[in-house]
């Protein structure tokens, strides 16, 4: 992978409010425990609104949900994750004239992220209001190596003077949470979360330890400052948690001045004692220079790179931003069982760090076939939270099996308005979906034993409790499916039909296990019975799946093709989002799809319908779906793309593949759409590679944009890594490493022992519809 596709670099920074704060999350630091959003270190004028957040993935605390109603079970108080300090202010004095970026004259500047080293880098030529010139380099990083490490590296070079230099350094605990009162994907309501217990300097480091206002979580960061040039040190704290680090030195031209900031977090959730820890991580890192600390992360990313690589010839604004796509997707991913992937991943507070199902059904796909140990971390974090998905689902009113809260971060329900929220049984299907994808992808049958199954089984019978058979079929009432413009509904055809497959593969996990020897204790311990499995298979052999004659679609519900259609190409363009701008009811009564719902179900259970319906389907729902949801466009690309329609895949392709990059939601300040990076990746794998990962093994049945002129992509199987090229006359398949594999690929069957060359057929003709496109 070039030094060019691993940059994303703006030149001459714009220093308007817009661009300052798309800057925030564009260029946040993160790696998957900790993010800090991007910030000028010296701050910024008055008028200047700014979000200087920082935070820890899984790390929350409670507040209120008001309910207008109080009826029984209705969610009265949410988890919310917090903004846990300020670590990042560096203030710089040249003889006495503060640095920024707003007096004086910026000569030059530039932001850079290098995504294979794993830094941010700002680089500034500055003149003072009195002539004074410096070339100033900021470099920021959170550590893959050290997950609790955020370091900033300062350095001056004097370019036309020497005289007196004075960096000041604080560290604050006093920090709130950002709000937006008109954003329903935010908090709306000011509060401190975090009351300082402790600040103090000790061995020239200072620790501020916090606890939550409700949860009783504790947070400690630890903060050390090292001038490499002879200084004078002043160390004080004010108000009792703020500390402050002044140095004092002598610049001489030409010779540059280095300055580190260690900073390091650890909260009470992994620690017993997180002050003790932060001590203990400062240490660690302070134990190896920083050159060692940014080759550690120059060869984490290296192998990340290996294993996941995406390489588009022929048009670099693509190739570049796959590769940020995926960047951002391993700094979101949480590295242990207390996380999981949050849809802003930790750069901004949008849904308030909540985990959904798009960390399954978006994310973890990427992971399960690239990176496997960390899909595994994922489905841990859902085995640690499955005591309370059993205790959620006596709540909803079930007496057996367990059901995933819809928004969480530590296990309970966080959804305030449930027909769009709780209502989406379905997350227990998407959990299930995603196990059972990292079995297939690694046969790892031990995990499944010792973690997955009891997911699988506990959430299956959450079907059982929520459905009934009626003349013949197993139905599945009032749950609401993926499209939340249409909630509340009977018999979704997405939420049907994952349950039938969540269903079908709890029978086949059983059967799998039953000879295992400890198997016996998971039965025992869940009381799951032989009978239980055969009403398991009823239920999936005669679960019923809406499908309209007429049209030959799967209708997304039981009453959808009742209700009169939106005609959504007449709707003004400043009325979009609909959400933000009609009531529910007026939505969930026209034919109108936020997402992707039913196409969704035609894409990751293609199986269940023959091309035909799935065509149709398509072209039915593509006319009533606004993409209100950064998740929706991806979805349709990918089943385009199945469908042999290469130009219309490529015309989605492009809304999705650049959406943070190009701020197309006009949200992006808030935080990155990581579940609509996930959706990158697979619009590349699964859409225009036609990969595949079924019971059967892998296949694949790539087609090629005539945008590009060819791409590759790696994938990783069971014990093996695979390297796929697709050009304009055909595919070759690489054996990178592991034992040969047997391979689809254009329905034929292969053995991949080394390098395998197939010529690209013509797209076959599907039985209905013309597409009239080349592949």
């Amino acid at each position: 992978m070039s030094k060019k596709e691993a940059v994303y670099e703006i030149k001459h920074l714009q220093l308007d409010q817009y661009h300052l704060s798309l800057n925030e999350a564009l260029f946040h630091n993160a790696n998957g425990y900790i993010g800090a959003r991007f910030d000028f270190e010296e701050g910024y004028p008055e008028q200047y609104h700014y979000v200087r957040s920082q935070y820890i993935n899984g790390f929350y605390d409670f507040t209120p949900m008001k309910q207008a109603e109080k009826l029984f079970g209705f969610v009265t108080e949410k988890q919310t994750m917090l903004n846990i300090a300020d670590t990042q202010s560096i203030r710089l004095y040249l003889d006495g004239e503060p640095f920024s970026m707003f007096s004086g004259t910026v000569l030059s500047s530039r932001l850079t992220l290098h995504m294979d080293k794993g830094v941010t880098v700002r680089h500034v030529v500055w003149r003072s209001p009195q002539g004074k010139e410096a070339e100033i380099t900021i470099t920021r990083m959170t550590s893959f190596e050290q997950l609790s490490l955020f370091t900033i590296e300062y350095e001056v070079l004097p370019l036309n003077f020497s005289g007196r230099v004075l960096i000041e350094s604080s560290h604050n605990g006093n920090v709130l949470n950002y709000i937006n009162p008109n954003d329903p994907r935010l908090a709306n309501e000011g509060h401190q979360y975090l009351t300082p217990l402790s600040c103090e300097i000790k061995d020239g480091a200072s620790y501020i330890t916090s606890v939550t206002s409700t949860s009783g979580l504790e947070v400690c960061s630890c903060v050390k400052n090292v001038l490499l040039q002879k200084s004078r040190q002043e160390f004080s704290i004010n108000d009792h948690n703020h500390a402050i680090s002044k140095y004092k030195t002598h610049a001489l031209r030409g010779e540059t001045i280095r300055f580190i900031k260690y900073c390091v977090f650890c909260d009470s959730i992994r620690y017993p004692s997180c002050k003790k820890q932060s001590g203990l991580e400062l240490k660690k890192a302070l134990a190896v220079s920083l050159p060692e600390l940014y080759r550690k992360q120059e060869e984490y990313l290296s192998e990340f790179w290996n294993y996941c690589r995406i390489e588009i010839e022929g048009n670099d604004q693509f190739n570049q931003a796959i590769q940020y796509s995926l960047y951002q997707l391993i700094q979101s991913v949480g590295k242990d069982r207390f996380s999981n992937i949050a849809p802003k991943g930790l750069s901004g507070d949008g849904y308030e760090g909540h985990f959904f199902w798009d960390s399954e059904m978006y994310a973890q796909p990427f992971f399960t076939i690239t990176n496997p140990a960390l899909s595994k971390n994922l489905i841990e974090y859902r085995y640690a939270t499955l005591d309370m998905a059993r205790e959620n689902a006596r709540i909803l009113g079930h007496d057996r099996g367990a059901l995933y809260p819809w928004r969480t971060i530590m296990g309970r329900e966080c959804s305030g308005y449930f027909p769009a929220g709780t209502a989406q049984y379905h997350i227990n299907g998407d959990i299930a979906y995603s196990i059972i994808a990292y079995y297939l992808a690694t046969k790892d049958l031990a995990f499944i034993q010792e973690k997955g199954a009891e997911i699988i089984f506990e959430t299956a019978r959450l079907w059982i409790e929520t459905g009934n058979f009626y003349q013949g079929k197993f139905h599945i009432n009032n749950v609401t499916g993926p499209d939340e413009y249409t909630c509340l509904v009977n018999n979704n055809y997405y939420t049907n039909v994952i349950a039938r497959y969540h269903l079908s593969w709890a029978v086949k996990i059983y059967h799998l296990l039953k000879t295992f020897p400890s198997f016996t204790l998971l039965r025992e311990k869940i009381d799951l019975r032989e009978e239980e499995l055969l009403e398991f298979q009823k239920a999936a052999d005669q679960m019923y799946l809406p499908y309209d004659e007429e049209l030959k679609i799967n209708p997304q519900d039981d009453s959808f093709l009742q209700k009169s259609r939106l005609e959504i190409e007449t709707l003004p363009r400043d009325r979009f989002p609909l959400l933000l701008h009609y009531h529910p009811l007026y939505l969930y009564r026209h034919q109108v799809c936020k997402q992707a719902d039913t196409l969704m179900a035609h894409f990751i259970l293609e199986d269940a319908q023959d091309e035909e319906t799935i065509l149709n389907s398509f072209h039915y729902y593509e006319k009533i779906t606004t993409h209100d949801s950064s998740l929706s466009y991806c979805i349709f690309s990918i089943v385009a793309a199945r469908l042999g329609m290469v130009d219309k895949a490529f015309e989605y392709f492009q809304h999705s593949a650049c959406l943070d990059l190009q701020d197309k939601h006009h949200n992006t300040a808030d935080g990155l759409h990581i579940a609509n990076m996930g959706g990158n990746y697979m619009s590349i794998v699964y859409g225009f590679g036609g990969f595949r990962l079924k019971e059967q093994g892998i296949s694949l049945a790539p087609v090629l944009p005539r945008q590009w002129s060819a791409y590759s992509f790696k994938i990783h199987f069971e014990d093996s890594r695979l390297l796929v090229r697709v050009t304009a006359d055909r595919c070759t398949f690489k054996l990178e490493n592991g034992t040969a594999k047997k391979i689809t690929v254009y329905g034929q069957e292969y053995l991949l022992e080394n390098t395998l060359e197939i010529a690209r057929p013509a797209l076959p003709l599907i039985s209905k519809g013309k597409r009239g496109e080349t592949n």
